[in-house]
């Protein structure tokens, strides 16, 4: 008897572990087609740049070139502040001084 459960619980965990790789897995594809380049269409740019622009105190400069990025781009990084990597045309699109033009 005592084999048998211990059986039954070495089955369970080494499902509750695959099942847990499974999950990662599919984390990770989500999130780099959530974020990646083109991944959004124009009519979701400006949920994402409130997003992105919630914790800036210039809120209103932000959410105008965010929306200029967006719209340009199809992308917007996650997080409220760097992360410009996941999204290389959002990323390298710059002003006439050289300097970022997306936040």
């Amino acid at each position: 008897m005592a084999k048998i459960v211990s059986i039954l619980l070495l089955a369970l965990l080494a499902i509750s572990m695959l099942a847990t790789t499974v999950l990662a897995a599919n984390g990770k594809h989500h999130h780099a087609k959530k974020y990646g380049p083109g991944s959004l269409k124009p009519s979701q740019c400006l949920p994402q740049c409130t997003r992105r622009c919630s914790k800036t105190q210039y809120h209103k400069p932000c959410m105008f070139f965010c929306q200029k990025c967006c719209n340009k781009c199809l992308c917007v990084p996650p997080g409220t502040y760097g992360n410009k990597a996941v999204c290389p045309c959002y990323n390298n699109w710059k002003t006439k001084e050289g300097g970022p033009k997306c936040p």
